[in-house]
Formats: C-alpha cells, sequence, structure tokens
C-alpha cells in the first residue's frame, strides 16, 4: 500500500515506519518544516498555520494521522491549548484535505485515547460506553469529531482509542525503568486504579489489522484485552526486574508534581476492553502484562 503518515517522530510512529516498510508498504511522511526534510518525498503541513500541500495527497491507500502535542507534563493554560489545538486542528485540515481529493484513500486511521472515557472506576468499557468527564475527555469527544467530514466523503475512518504504550523507547514505561531498576519504584497513590495497557508490538499488528480489515471503523480499544490496577503493574514490573516496590508515589505528591495531569493520566481509572477487536479476529502477541515485559525488557 501507499501510506500517509503524520507524527512519525513520535513514540508509535517511529516504530510504525520500519514495521510497514519491511511488508513492503511505501511510506510518505507529512512533516511540519519546509527546511531539512529526511526524504525528497515528504509532504509540508503546518496545522496551527492551516497549511498543507493538498495537492500531493492524492492517489495513496490509507493515512495514519499519529500527530499531536504531548499530554506529558505539567497542564498549565498554554499546554492544554496546544493539546486541544494540535489534535483537534489538525484532524479538521487532514479532513478536509482528503475530502476533497479526487482519488481519496481507502481508509483513514487516527490516534484517539482511552482518556474518552475519564475516570470510570472498575467499570469494563467497551467501543459503545459513553464519554466520560474532565479536560482528555472533551478534547478526544472533539478530536474524534474532527473526522466528520472525512467520513461524509465515504472514507474509512478509524479512531484508535490508545490505552499506555508499552514501549523501552519512550511512553510510560521507559520513564518508569530508571527508579524501578534502582529498587525505589511503587505504586502511584493507592494503587487501585486501572491502566489499560498494550505493548508496542501489538500497537503495530492492530495498525496493520485495521489497514486490512474493510469492516472495522469508528471507534477502537487500542489496549490489551486483560487490564491490571496500577499496584499489579508495579508487583509485574518489579517481579520482572527483580526489584523491590516498596516506595509509592502519594496522590499529593503525585499532584504537586503534574498538577491535573496526575489526576487524569496517572491516578484516573479506566478499564477499556478490545471488543471489536477481538471480534474482528485480531489475535494478541502480548495479551498478558508479565509477558509483554519480559518481551520488552
Amino acid at each position: 500500500m501507499r501510506i500517509l503518515i503524520t507524527g512519525s517522530s513520535g513514540l508509535i510512529g517511529s516504530a510504525l515506519i520500519p514495521y510497514l516498510l519491511a511488508n513492503d508498504n511505501t511510506i510518505t511522511r507529512l512533516v511540519r518544516s519546509k527546511i531539512g526534510r529526511v526524504e525528497e518525498e515528504a509532504i509540508y503541513w503546518n496545522p496551527d498555520k492551516g497549511e498543507i500541500d493538498a495537492d500531493r495527497l492524492e492517489g495513496y491507500d490509507a493515512l495514519l494521522h499519529l500527530a499531536g502535542e504531548t499530554i506529558l507534563g505539567r497542564w498549565t493554560k498554554g499546554k492544554k491549548e496546544r493539546i486541544e489545538k494540535s489534535r483537534v486542528v489538525g484532524g479538521k485540515l487532514i479532513s478536509e484535505s482528503l475530502s476533497n481529493l479526487r482519488r481519496r484513500p481507502k481508509v483513514l486511521i487516527a490516534a484517539s485515547a482511552i482518556g474518552y472515557y475519564g475516570e470510570r472506576g472498575a467499570e469494563v468499557l467497551t467501543e459503545e460506553s459513553s464519554p466520560g468527564k474532565g479536560f482528555m475527555a472533551e478534547v478526544c469527544v472533539k478530536w474524534e469529531n474532527s473526522f466528520s467530514v472525512a467520513k461524509e466523503a465515504q472514507i474509512r475512518v478509524v479512531n484508535l482509542r490508545i490505552g499506555i504504550v508499552l514501549s523501552t523507547n519512550g511512553g510510560a514505561l521507559s520513564k518508569m525503568l530508571t527508579p524501578f531498576k534502582m529498587g525505589v519504584g511503587g505504586r502511584v497513590g493507592n494503587g487501585d486504579q486501572f491502566w489499560s495497557w498494550i505493548s508496542i508490538d501489538d500497537v503495530l499488528g492492530v495498525v496493520n489489522h485495521c489497514l486490512l480489515t474493510e469492516t472495522l471503523s469508528g471507534p477502537i480499544n487500542l489496549v490489551a484485552p486483560n487490564p491490571v490496577t496500577n499496584r499489579e503493574f508495579t508487583e509485574a514490573l518489579g517481579g520482572v526486574l527483580s526489584r523491590p516496590t516498596v516506595l509509592p508515589l502519594p496522590s499529593f505528591l503525585a499532584r504537586g508534581l503534574f498538577g491535573e495531569m496526575a489526576d487524569e493520566a496517572m491516578l484516573s481509572s479506566v478499564r477499556a476492553y478490545p471488543s471489536k477487536l477481538l471480534n474482528s479476529g485480531y489475535k494478541f502477541r502480548y495479551p498478558e502484562l508479565t509477558g509483554a515485559l519480559r518481551h520488552l525488557l
């Protein structure tokens, strides 16, 4: 397939490109700078300015839209504005540009997040579950709605509600490794909150599955089928590393360090289940946390 990709330098994008190339696809990146492009074939776009080389989008089979401001860090007013704008404005620009093409891609696979569900305790959340409350839930609703124009143009749109991606190259796990290897890791808060996780290997497999499975559209919970509590995650990681996990990060200290981000990304409980993936026949490479961690580490 001929595939366009945004967010190619991010955690998922940087892993996806070699994976897709190894499967005999052709990849073209959408980049935000006109200077110093890695490839001559890269296509310029800048969602902040509403600019995109739309004519060069003709004739591709698929677009993977992964770009967006990272949620890591303290959520200042400016940070929250960047998080929302990068997702909603970027999504609308991509959606409208594709809908105006003569030769549109058959599928648009766009990132979203399990933040869509908000704080839900131990409730099992499928793609049919209602959105939650909070900043990220509101952003995710707007984010997914930003692709409505593409849907109206008969492009198959898949919204990947991404959980905690486990990789040693970035994301939550890579930040946890140093303290855990030193034996100073521990649960966050009371540890009862559910963390819905997925191995980077399964992220790649799911994207490929969505590219090839024409019956899949709309929201997809991009999580492993066995979410765990933060306490269970802590014990599994400590066990794989053969290190003690006796120093917790109290809720008040997490909030002091990270503010609102701590409540919505670290202390929030989201027990998501990948119903649509399993019903479509996807087989997880790493459905259990310990096996995924042993593979990665």
